[in-house]
């Protein structure tokens, strides 16, 4: 079963660090593409939702407070979906549907990472192959 969460949490966590780099080395052409989304301060968003995915992402991945790093994930998919992928507000079908598909999977990664922190939260110390065990107890 150890073996299984932490291949689980390596596949899950896997993407936030990389999507989080970007936010830093392509912050300029990020920043404009939020701007042009109506996202407020995205000067600021932008490197802050960097700054929240890659620890969160390597917290899960690597069992450092895994239940930390997953609330951190909580915190940047769904601002991102609400924000970034507004399909409501689209015209074009074909706009409207790849809108739709990006904020259906921001929030199916913020409900993922919520469930990973209530479990981590819930297993405890019982939970192998971590290096620092959770923080919360639930």
């Amino acid at each position: 079963m150890d073996v299984l969460v932490l291949i689980g949490r390596i596949l899950f966590a896997l993407l936030f660090p990389g999507a989080g780099m970007g936010h830093f080395s392509q912050r300029e052409m990020m920043t404009g593409y939020a701007a042009s989304k109506g996202v407020p301060a995205a000067g600021l968003m932008v490197p802050f939702s960097g700054a929240v995915s890659i620890p969160g992402g390597l917290m899960v991945a690597v069992g450092v407070w895994p239940d930390l790093g997953a609330l951190l994930l909580v915190a940047f998919p769904v601002p991102t979906a609400v924000l970034m992928h507004g399909f409501w507000r689209e015209t074009d079908p074909a706009s409207k549907a790849n809108e739709q598909t990006q904020f259906l999977k921001d929030l199916s990664l913020a409900g993922a990472a919520l469930a990973l922190f209530a479990f981590f939260a819930s297993a405890g110390d019982e939970l192998g192959l971590l290096v620092l065990g959770p923080v919360f107890t639930l």
